[in-house]
């Protein structure tokens, strides 16, 4: 029995372990990182996404780039993962997460290379971590959000949106002003008070509807909701005034029956008192809309073209098909409620609105629903000159639209432009001489990580970084918190808050989390064991020769760079 083979796993199957395996994944997070890096920042760099449709997307976005990317190797989708949490938790920050992610892996590459064990220097980052979260609320301004009417709070909101907005497409003159005034008001309306403090608030009551034509300037803000509707019936009226909103989710039609049924007609006459008796419950329904006082009809169902006909004599105006989230947002906007059934419907039902109107916007005809009493729900309708412009204009609306719900959320702010990363690592390298041993080492590369930021910045803006470094060290040692990188002017600043480059407290926190994460969760994996590719894949990938190239389905075989 001596030197029988033991075959653990298929044929096919591919192993890398210890350090090769760690190496492999470090490389593929890196790589990731890198492609991200020059999109950082004010002056960052746009990338030019072509799907398998043909499809263009155009965005310095981190969330939107690693989506669309079709990213194969398994360390970097890690990585993914961490952009994708950092969007859904605070909508910002997704560049950064990214990119700092890469630099921590690179510092523990140089780390891994000195024979430092994996676990000390994960629990070397996860300490530094928990150090800089504690040092955060030191060094962040609490600012006043108690009246959000005041010229003041709306100041301070207006320098969050600014630095959110500066790194996007937009980004200029009257056009930038306007986009950040929109999304002041917007937010300011929906925000609700918390008994804790702070605000709640829901970004599903803010839609942003996009349509071709105009300039970004001829966006606006709708305190109701626009439905890319048209009045149903060419005979209704165009503009309501102190309208009486029915909405239904019941359809303005004969209803089938449930069963399969076969009616036997033996005259003509038959045939047209069903058709009276149809025309007949469809009046009623029309009738019952109109005695309670119902002038505009907004129905998520079909209305039928008899009973069109009655609301146009009635001259009630009608909008069919509407989506259900417009129908909710509609119901919270106009103090509605929903009608599930015309027969019990009454005039408590009916919300209020002060005008409800079609217009023509560009090539196609909307209808616009304004003046609600309690505005709850906003429309935030924006204008470009083509697809791509809207797209990109929408994704930075997005970001401010997060960047302020976290700052109501939890009113504390930070200075951008890298002033925070450069703070804190220089407190974090104070923080590892008390630790002593290796992780002090691992502690040290996480603050040579987090310098990296404004470096990246400094080159963005196409300063030189190194002596941007230098020159950001020197001014933080002096006790020059807030001193940072202002990519717009291309200089040194000794105070990013008087420059009005502000973060959220809570976006940092989450790209300082999401970061740490993906990059331990990276360095733990000592083991990579790709199973062979089915043979329906092989023949897909181009028959069996092609496969036997990278094991698992990753070009390039598992040692290569990661298959984008």
């Amino acid at each position: 029995m001596a030197g029988t083979p033991v075959l653990l796993f298929k044929e096919g199957t591919s192993r890398n372990t210890g350090r090769e395996a760690i190496k492999n994944n470090i490389l593929a997070a890196k790589t990731l990182a890198e492609m991200l890096k020059s999109s950082l920042g004010p002056k960052g760099l746009d990338k030019m996404l072509l799907d398998s449709f043909g499809d263009v997307t155009i965005t310095n976005d981190g969330a939107t780039i690693v989506k669309e990317m079709d990213i194969q190797h398994p360390a970097a989708k890690l990585l993914v993962e961490a952009a994708k949490a950092q969007d859904s938790e605070v909508g910002d920050g997704t560049t950064s997460a990214v990119v700092l992610a890469g630099l921590l892996l690179d510092k523990a590459e140089s780390l891994l290379d000195q024979n430092i064990h994996p676990t000390i220097i994960i629990d070397g980052f996860k300490n530094a971590f928990s150090k800089s979260i504690d040092i955060l609320p030191q060094i962040a301004t609490r600012i006043d959000v108690s009246d959000l009417n005041s010229s003041s709070v709306k100041q301070e909101l207006r320098k969050v949106v600014y630095t959110t907005m500066s790194s996007k497409f937009m980004a200029e003159g009257k056009e930038l002003d306007k986009i950040i005034d929109i999304v002041i008001d917007a937010v300011t309306t929906v925000a609700e008070p918390l008994p804790s403090g702070g605000y709640n608030v829901s970004l599903d009551l803010i839609k942003i509807d996009k349509k071709k034509g105009g300039s970004t300037e001829d966006s606006t803000l709708i305190r109701g909701i626009v439905l890319d509707k048209e009045v149903v019936h060419p005979g209704m009226p165009k503009r309501v005034e102190k309208a009486k909103v029915a909405i239904l989710d019941a359809a303005l039609e004969v209803e089938k029956p449930e069963i399969s049924a076969k009616i036997s007609i033996t005259s003509p006459d038959q045939i047209k008192s069903f058709l009276d008796e149809e025309a007949m419950y469809l009046k009623e329904m029309v009738d019952k809309l109109a005695s309670i006082g119902a002038n505009v009809v907004i129905c998520q169902k079909g209305i039928d073209d008899v009973a069109q006909h009655f609301l146009a004599k009635r001259g009630i105006l009608a909008v069919r098909r509407v989506k259900r989230s417009d129908i909710e947002k509609l119901e919270k906007a106009l103090g509605a409620r929903i009608i599930s059934s015309v027969k019990d419907a009454s005039p408590e039902d009916l919300g209020y609105a002060e005008l409800v109107e079609e217009r023509r916007i560009g090539n196609d005809k909307m209808v616009f629903i304004e003046g609600a009493k309690n505005p709850k729900a906003v429309n935030i309708l924006l204008r470009g000159s083509n697809d791509m412009a809207l797209d990109e204009a929408e994704r930075s609306i997005n970001d401010a639209l997060h960047s302020l719900r976290n700052i109501l959320m939890e009113p504390m702010i930070v200075p951008g432009g890298g002033a925070i990363e450069l703070e804190l690592a220089m407190r974090l390298r104070e923080y590892a001489r008390s630790v002593g041993g290796k992780e002090q080492l691992a502690i040290e590369a996480y603050a040579d990580a987090l310098e990296e930021i404004p470096m990246i910045l400094a080159e963005t803006a196409g300063l030189e970084p190194i002596a941007s470094l230098m020159e950001l060290r020197a001014r933080h040692a002096k006790g020059l918190t807030n001193c940072g990188v202002d990519a717009i002017g291309g200089k040194i600043v000794d105070d990013m808050l008087a420059l009005n480059v502000v973060e959220p407290v809570r976006v940092k926190r989450q790209v300082f989390k999401s970061a740490t994460e993906a990059a331990t969760a990276v360095l733990k994996i000592d083991d990579l064991i790709a199973a062979s590719q089915l043979k329906g894949g092989e023949k897909g990938a181009g028959g069996s020769a092609g496969s036997e190239e990278g094991a698992g389905g990753m070009p390039g075989g598992m040692g290569g760079m990661p298959g984008m």
